[in-house]
């Protein structure tokens, strides 16, 4: 195979990747924005409770970031995905929280600082402007290190620290090394 098909190759799967990335990604949107306005506009209203805004995108991008997590770990990067599901949700739940950060960030900022308090201005804040910025960070860390392919991956010929290597037998089976 030619290097200009690899690198063509290379650079689909990447733009494949990124829309799915995406797809998941306006599905984790609709439900915090949903959530998100539904409790603004109810239980944490402003005018009932004066940090309302921020509670309602708290609960809402955790809501969101559980439906990324299964969109992410099962179809997004389903080939990248790593056997140790317990340290990959930790890994990816605490890039999501810093990615929840910067949208919280954003909302407090507008809404707190500058004094922008309409329903519009804290959506802008928080659904568009925080969104892409949490969006590309997350992007970047769940493809180079959460899911990363080469995670788990040592120099050649020596296994990964924790891996099992699985060596063929002359006549063709798999035992385990012990």
């Amino acid at each position: 195979m030619s290097r200009i098909t690899v690198s063509r190759h290379r650079v689909f799967a990447f733009a494949a990747q990124l829309a799915k990335f995406g797809m998941v990604g306006l599905i984790g949107l609709a439900v915090d924005v949903t959530v998100f306005n539904l409790l603004r506009a109810t239980i944490f209203s402003p005018d009932t409770v004066d940090s309302g805004p921020i509670w309602a995108k708290v609960v809402s991008t955790i809501l969101a970031i559980m439906a990324n997590w299964m969109g992410n770990r099962y179809w997004t990067f389903s080939k990248d995905r790593q056997a140790r599901t317990l340290r990959e949700g930790v890994e990816f739940f605490a890039v999501s929280l810093v990615g929840m950060g910067i949208g919280l960030a954003c909302l407090w900022v507008s809404h707190y600082v500058l004094g922008h308090t309409s329903v519009l201005a804290d959506n802008i804040s928080s659904n568009v402007i925080g969104l892409l910025l949490g969006a590309g960070f997350r992007f970047v860390l769940y493809r180079y290190w959460v899911f990363s392919p080469t995670r788990g991956t040592a120099p050649a010929g020596r296994p990964a620290t924790g891996s099992l290597r699985l060596p063929a037998r002359p006549e063709g089976t798999l035992v385990t090394e012990r």
